[in-house]
């Protein structure tokens, strides 16, 4: 009887134990899950979810923006065009306050233009504020009308190009050395397919420049001198990278633009390291009416992005070097 009992007594015990055991595993766990559950609650990916972003969306957010905006974001109510903006491809957090701005005064719902007109500074009236050009970029560098050389600036090492690749007087037309080699690396690819390319201006000085722009403000107008002409100091040709060219077929730079050597350069002439710098469709950009003629040596690897991508100097410089 009492060997009976004692058996009835350690099992008991076995089974508070056992229930002892269970009671403190099912407490760690539901501890750990507590605990896990409020760590969760604690981060920017439950706080984005809770403002009714989809995961999806917040792991673009968390990707793209830094701590300080994810802050801002999560003080705030939701905002799909921030998503919006954020997806978009040149999309540059540093701008991000100025795409809001633009898109409120200009009641622009293009994502697409909102990003790249701010990304180039269009979002100001041109002219509006002048930053220097960093010329230690070389064939990089870039000269628009905001980004400006200083007077006294003259390019090192430039060569005369000759008279049977261009008009004028010997000597007139000059390229930097190394823009010169490509240049005649794409004379000779065009001249194989039955395409004579002429230059018909290339490295302007700042004081020919101010000549230049000086006469079409008082003919035109500074609006349309504007709209055709850089004011000094904003002209690329004084980089000493710029070719205009035409051909011996077409050569008025008004009709270039229809012609079959255009059209090869156009699909070529990234190969050799140069772009149109001011395409059809794209002056909100540039700030100038198209120039079929005009076409700036920026090397071959950003040409090739910049033909690949379809943009222009302006914003392959805002995002692939200034960003």
């Amino acid at each position: 009887m009492k060997k009976k009992k004692k058996k009835i007594r350690l099992k008991k015990q076995a089974y508070y134990l056992l229930a002892v055991i269970v009671f403190l595993v099912v407490g760690v766990i539901l501890g750990i899950n507590f605990y896990n559950d409020f760590k969760y609650k604690q981060t920017n990916e439950y706080k984005l979810t809770s403002k009714g972003y989809s995961l999806e969306d917040t792991n673009v957010l968390l990707d793209k923006l830094s701590e300080n905006s994810i802050s801002s974001l999560i003080n705030q109510d939701k905002n799909d065009t921030i998503v919006g903006l954020v997806k978009e491809k040149y999309f540059l957090e540093k701008n991000l306050d100025r795409y809001l701005a633009y898109i409120e005064e200009e009641e622009e719902d293009n994502l697409t233009d909102v990003v790249a007109i701010v990304n180039v500074n269009a979002d100001h009236k041109w002219y509006e504020e002048e930053l220097e050009t960093d010329t230690s970029l070389n064939e990089q560098m870039i000269v628009n009308k905001f980004y400006a050389l200083s007077e006294d600036y003259t390019p090192e090492n430039l060569v005369s190009i000759p008279l049977d690749y261009s008009y004028g007087t010997e000597g007139e037309n000059q390229l930097i050395e190394y823009a010169y080699d490509k240049f005649l690396d794409l004379w000779q690819a065009a001249h194989d397919e039955g395409f004579y390319l002429m230059v018909t201006s290339s490295y302007r000085d700042y004081a020919s420049q101010k000549e230049i722009y000086d006469y079409r403000k008082a003919t035109q107008g500074e609006r349309k001198a504007d709209e055709t002409a850089a004011r000094p100091g904003h002209s690329e040709h004084q980089t000493g990278l710029v070719v205009d060219m035409t051909s011996t077929t077409e050569p008025s730079a008004t009709d270039f633009s229809e012609s079959e050597a255009y059209k090869w350069l156009k699909e070529h002439a990234h190969e050799f390291g140069f772009i149109e710098r001011y395409p059809e469709g794209k002056t909100y950009l540039t700030g100038y009416s198209p120039e079929s003629w005009h076409w700036r040596y920026v090397g071959i690897e950003a040409a090739t992005v910049m033909h690949e991508e379809n943009i222009t100097y302006d914003e392959y410089y805002a995002f692939y070097i200034a960003k």
